[in-house]
């Protein structure tokens, strides 16, 4: 019995991999086609966006089914219940990924604003190291991502400022600042999620969540 509960929960923990590689590679797609305006790369966004759906409901499924079949004891029950608000929040990040690849469908012109790409390489590496901390129970990673959350908090004040002043300069660039303001919130929000999952990679480990 438990040696087929194993195998079930290794299974789990590589389809969180492929769903968080996948919430990965719809936020750089997104940002790319900010950079380069190319309808396929949008469409790789949305294809991947309709994968971690569909993910998130075969885990979901999984999870059900170690609950109700195998009947954890209390580690690995807060596994599953972990993993299970894991999948949530980066079914969000990919419906995010999603608006940005959205808004860039509107912008006129490709933009290589720097700052966003570095917001955005920030944020991905968040994604990553979340799922990976949450695979091998990890404490240490993940609270390295909840602290890194601050950072890509600073980003966002910081392009906030910079397009603020330009509109101030430029009335006329108005519309494409506040569509660039849009991108770098929702990169924000990206990194809330990643900041959600890593609080549940304490709650699994430890049996506390950081905020009570």
């Amino acid at each position: 019995m438990r040696e087929r509960f194993n195998t079930q929960l290794d299974t789990l923990y590589k389809e969180l991999v492929r769903m968080g590689t996948l919430c990965e590679k719809a936020i750089s797609l997104s940002i790319c086609a900010l950079n380069e305006k190319d309808e396929n790369i949008i469409k790789e966004v949305f294809e991947a966006d309709s994968e971690i759906d569909r993910l998130e409901r075969d885990i979901e499924t999984l999870c059900m089914k170690l609950i109700l079949h195998q009947q954890p004891v209390a580690t690995d029950l807060r596994k599953i219940s972990s993993a299970l608000k894991m999948i949530s929040d980066m079914e969000r990040i990919g419906d995010q990924a999603w608006d940005i690849a959205e808004i860039s469908k509107h912008i006129n012109e490709s933009t290589q604003n720097e700052n966003i790409r570095k917001m955005a390489k920030d944020v991905i590496k968040m994604v990553s190291e979340c799922v990976e901390a949450f695979v091998n129970s990890d404490l240490k990673s993940a609270r390295r991502v909840m602290e890194y959350d601050d950072v890509v908090d600073n980003w966002f004040d910081k392009i906030k400022r910079e397009l603020t002043k330009v509109i101030s300069e430029n009335s006329v660039t108005g519309e494409y600042c506040i569509d660039l303001l849009m991108i770098a919130k929702y990169l924000e929000r990206i990194a809330d999620h990643a900041t959600n999952i890593a609080e549940w990679v304490e709650y699994a480990v430890t049996g506390s969540h950081p905020k009570g």
